[in-house]
């Protein structure tokens, strides 16, 4: 009696799950269906079709994304590519606070459904820094003067909080990797990834790049820069910003032999 109480639950539970799945579903495909004929045109392949939705749906209900959900923290800002200041790129970070000391960002193209995983950025304390080698701090950049211009922002939250964020991340420095050059036109993700660096002064960044972006988003980098006038402006870290000697670190591609293999 027992056994056939327990197949009945399992029955039960598996049959809610459907439900649940199946709902979703039935709730999403128009969705989907309709954002499939709105993808990106810009990622090579074809448009994903409606067994791939659905599938996409169901997972959704049914399996757990913790480290995604973890990622509170949606920022908007530039690099540039370490070995070259005339290629800028928009960022679109989704981070999550590790520890007080450490942040881990994915960077997406746009903050958008279909937006393209271009890259990953870690963030950590002046205190951190401090204790790298001396050659893995030509990897890091300083965030002062994206916090207290302006230039960096975080879309859809409230002044006085956005300026208290950006008051701790003044003193914190970024090692970044995009590992997809979205600004040359690339609709795959080519080559090895690129060690990217990021603004210190007014000029080095195009102000149309600038205007561009805060009209998309409905910001203001001057009136940003105004709320964070008392911010005192770090003296960035010995080591960081290497790229301000005239070189600088960046991957290159070689063939090596392979070791232990089986």
């Amino acid at each position: 009696m027992n056994r056939l109480k327990n197949a009945g639950r399992r029955r039960l539970n598996t049959s809610l799950l459907a439900g649940a799945a199946s709902a979703a579903v039935a709730c999403l495909c128009g969705k989907a269906h309709a954002q499939s004929n709105t993808a990106s045109s810009h990622v090579a392949g074809e448009q994903p079709t409606a067994r791939s939705q659905l599938l996409g749906a169901g997972a959704a209900v049914l399996q757990t994304k913790a480290p995604l959900n973890a990622m509170n923290l949606y920022l908007n800002g530039f690099h540039f590519y370490a070995d070259d200041m005339g290629r800028p790129v928009e960022a679109y970070h989704f981070c999550t606070h590790l520890t007080e000391d450490m942040h881990q960002c994915t960077i997406f193209d746009s903050n958008e459904a279909d937006a393209r995983l271009i890259g990953v950025e870690y963030i950590i304390s002046e205190r951190l820094f401090a204790g790298l080698p001396e050659d893995e701090k030509k990897l890091w950049h300083s965030h002062h003067f994206e916090t207290t211009s302006g230039l960096l922002v975080m879309p859809g939250i409230p002044e006085q909080i956005e300026t208290i964020a950006m008051r701790t991340l003044a003193n914190t420095y970024g090692k970044t990797w995009h590992t997809w050059q979205v600004d040359r036109g690339d609709t795959l993700p080519l080559g090895i990834p690129q060690l990217m660096m990021g603004f210190i002064r007014d000029g080095q960044l195009d102000p149309n790049a600038i205007a561009a972006r805060d009209r998309k988003l409905g910001v203001s980098m001057q009136e940003k820069r105004q709320a964070r006038a008392e911010i005192p402006v770090p003296q960035p870290a010995a080591g960081a910003n290497s790229w301000e000697t005239g070189q600088t670190p960046q991957t290159t591609l070689h063939m090596v032999q392979v070791n232990n293999r089986k």
